[in-house]
């Protein structure tokens, strides 16, 4: 009976030593814990847009680099007048994969919203603020500005940059 006792007693103590335990949701991330994920962020951002201009490469529409690490299809956009938080704008998009494959058969709508007041795509929010009324727009966004590491829940599985068409209403 000793033998018994000893023996789940050892494996109980070696059992919790190897354990790796991790914080809980919403927990605290050790410096190399973060050093990490920060080196991963960094390294696949750097591979989707590397992956993302050569897809450019083989396209004949013309597409320029935004400040916020997205591209669009409009020049010189950022040198356009910027809506300001507070301001009202209806528009609606469309998802892509990099096949140019559409992802949803509706499109996302948002009519009279109000910038700054709602949750949407950093991308699609930072175009919207400089489009004008009636125009349209390619937007091709990395996975980071997009649905990020953990997708959609849906069609969108993680770290998927997206081809996004936008019109202003």
């Amino acid at each position: 009976m000793k033998k018994a006792i000893v023996f789940s007693l050892f494996l109980i103590i070696s059992c919790a030593k190897n354990t790796q335990v991790h914080p809980p949701v919403g927990g605290v991330l050790t410096e190399k814990d973060l050093e990490i994920s920060k080196n991963r962020a960094k390294n696949l951002n750097l591979m989707e847009r590397n992956q993302i201009k050569d897809w450019i490469s083989h396209q004949k529409e013309k597409f320029y680099s935004t400040g916020l690490n997205y591209w669009i299809d409009i020049e010189n956009l950022e040198q356009r007048e910027k809506k300001r938080d507070g301001d009202f704008v209806s528009y609606q998009y469309d998802l892509y994969d990099f096949n140019q494959e559409k992802l949803y058969t509706k499109p996302t709508k948002n009519t009279e919203v109000e910038l700054g007041k709602y949750e949407e795509l950093k991308a699609v929010d930072d175009a919207v603020r400089f489009m004008k009324k009636g125009e349209e727009a390619t937007l091709l966004v990395p996975s980071v500005l997009a649905f990020g590491t953990y997708g959609d829940d849906e069609k969108i599985p993680n770290d998927m940059p997206v081809i996004i068409k936008l019109k202003i209403l």
